[in-house]
């Protein structure tokens, strides 16, 4: 590109945003005409039991491994499993309108499609960008913490005796971790060849991870003392305000559901698997997750949790178990590669969308013709991840995660909304719901005209605008629990987001609007002259 070119884009900024940051397409668009740029097409291999193995593959040791110790020891105290309870129900209420924006668009695209459907171009990016960065942080923090739990599978209880201390390098950066890349550029690989054969491994993985489930749950409860639960300071030590921080919190263990969205293209029957496969995984996910936390705490006092590899500290050095740590340690490390595999196809299918809309490089788009996964985005962001996991420290990224997570929930659930009770003119408005969503919910209930956004679907959330509406409003109020620093943090990402848009998003995008004007006026001009 020219000079000229690239002075007469930047003048031309202001006109494109206002041309371009609104600006909306179609369900029937985002099937055709925006699937169309990845050339081929991805493959309609998967069942609605893939999906089912996804969606809980994708979420258990996503996190309960990686937070429920340090949660328990300096957050909520014994009652994590409340923790637990309060993210489950607000993960449930996302996880519905998830469902029926996938049913409603079965496109790889998830958050990023729904938004962009719905509220324009720049809010779905910015979700998308979110998401993403969501997608990497928390599967850098997971590698991470396999390495714990490898570690302790032989027996080695030394936090860093696997991993590489560098002098000179700050603290939380100075610790690389060679297993977890090698782990996430296996992955890559593997998932580089097929999502069929990787969802059949993902099953097999998962069917495992429930069986160890079980014997943790009753290895735990067994061997452990109700009184652990509340001593030395009670049952929620540091009250209900822990309770809540701790919601916030644990919502990364809760990470996963959102790829099964993803694989929405690649699904048979889309409107049976999808409902099946998000709201039930996280229903089974959250079950299981109240009883690990339950067993762990049961053990022994919250204040001795250790901060890496609690379960397996726990069965070494309380319940004296030493074959049971090796045991908890494989299934530990089994079930994180599982939540590592899918949640990375989740992540490269989000980038892959994402690149079919042009807010960045077609490049990242395109579909490989004989394996039919995006191959591109995959070994991209898969590098990306492994680049975080070498030296970033697990706190440092878990002050980062979910604010953005509850962000891209809240405004899916506004989405929803949107879509089936509102008309176009109370758009703004949006902004509002979050802080007063019951009393506009009551308004939208009783006044709004019903299902204007398009035919009735095969499935849809029941009793809405209800289950939408409370999922903002724990969503709102779970960001409001977070610390300072995970703001800060989410401000320099948000400028980042935003700046890229308007360097490079908003001019790619109306460029290439510009050239397909132009190619269908030579094609019309063509088809006169014929």
């Amino acid at each position: 590109m020219a000079l000229r070119d690239v002075l007469l884009s930047i003048a031309q900024t202001p006109h494109r945003l206002r041309r371009r940051a609104l600006v909306t397409w179609t369900p029937t668009q985002e099937l055709n005409e925006v699937r169309d740029r990845s050339g081929a097409r991805m493959k309609r291999r998967l069942e609605w039991y893939d999906l089912v193995g996804l969606g809980v593959g994708g979420m258990l040791g996503a996190g309960v491994f990686v937070t429920t110790g340090r949660v328990a020891r300096d957050t909520a105290g014994p009652a994590v499993f409340a923790s637990y309870v309060v993210a489950g129900v607000s993960a449930l209420l996302s996880s519905l309108c998830y469902a029926e924006f996938s049913v409603r668009v079965p496109v790889a695209g998830g958050a990023f499609s729904y938004l962009r459907v719905t509220f324009g171009e720049f809010v779905g990016f910015f979700g998308g960008a979110n998401i993403l960065m969501e997608y990497v942080l928390s599967n850098a923090a997971v590698a991470r913490s396999f390495t714990d739990y490898l570690a302790s599978t032989f027996g080695v209880t030394e936090r860093n005796a696997w991993r590489i201390v560098v002098d000179g390098i700050a603290d939380g950066y100075n610790e690389l971790d060679v297993p977890a890349v090698a782990l996430i550029l296996l992955i890559t690989v593997c998932l580089c060849y097929s999502t069929k054969e990787s969802s059949m491994l993902n099953m097999v993985l998962t069917v495992f991870h429930l069986l160890f489930f079980a014997f943790i749950v009753a290895a735990g409860l067994w061997n452990g003392s109700a009184r652990n639960l509340v001593r030395p300071h009670g049952l929620a030590p540091y009250g209900v305000r822990g309770v809540l921080d701790g919601a916030a919190v644990v919502y990364f263990s809760y990470i996963g559901y959102d790829s099964a969205c993803t694989m929405a293209e690649e699904i048979r029957d889309p409107s049976r698997a999808l409902p099946v496969g998000i709201a039930g995984s996280v229903l089974v996910v959250s079950g299981l997750y109240c009883l690990m936390s339950v067993a762990l705490c049961v053990m022994l006092p919250y204040t001795e949790i250790s901060e890496a590899a609690p379960f397996s500290s726990a069965f070494r050095e309380k319940v004296g178990w030493r074959w049971a740590s090796s045991v908890v340690g494989a299934g530990a490390s089994i079930g994180i590669v599982a939540s590592l595999m899918v949640a990375m196809l989740g992540q490269a299918r989000y980038l892959c969308v994402i690149a079919r809309a042009r807010l960045v490089p077609l490049w990242f788009a395109k579909v490989h013709p004989s394996t039919g996964t995006p191959m591109n985005a995959t070994i991209f962001l898969g590098f990306c991840t492994a680049s975080l996991a070498l030296f970033t420290e697990l706190q440092i990224v878990f002050e980062m995660i979910s604010i953005g997570t509850l962000l891209v929930f809240y405004l899916v659930a506004n989405a929803l909304i949107y879509h089936r009770k509102i008309d176009g003119w109370c758009q703004w408005g949006m902004t509002l719901f979050g802080a007063v969503s019951i009393a506009i919910t009551t308004i939208f209930h009783c006044t709004a005209r019903q299902d204007i956004a398009g035919p009735s679907l095969e499935w849809s959330v029941p009793l809405m605008p209800w289950p939408a509406a409370a999922s903002v409003f724990l969503n709102v109020f779970l960001i409001t629990t977070l610390k300072v620093r995970s703001y800060q943090r989410f401000g320099i990402w948000s400028l980042v987001t935003i700046v890229f848009y308007v360097c490079y998003g908003v001019h790619s995008t109306y460029s290439a609007e510009e050239n397909e004007i132009v190619n269908a006026m030579i094609h019309h001009a063509n088809l006169d002259i014929s």
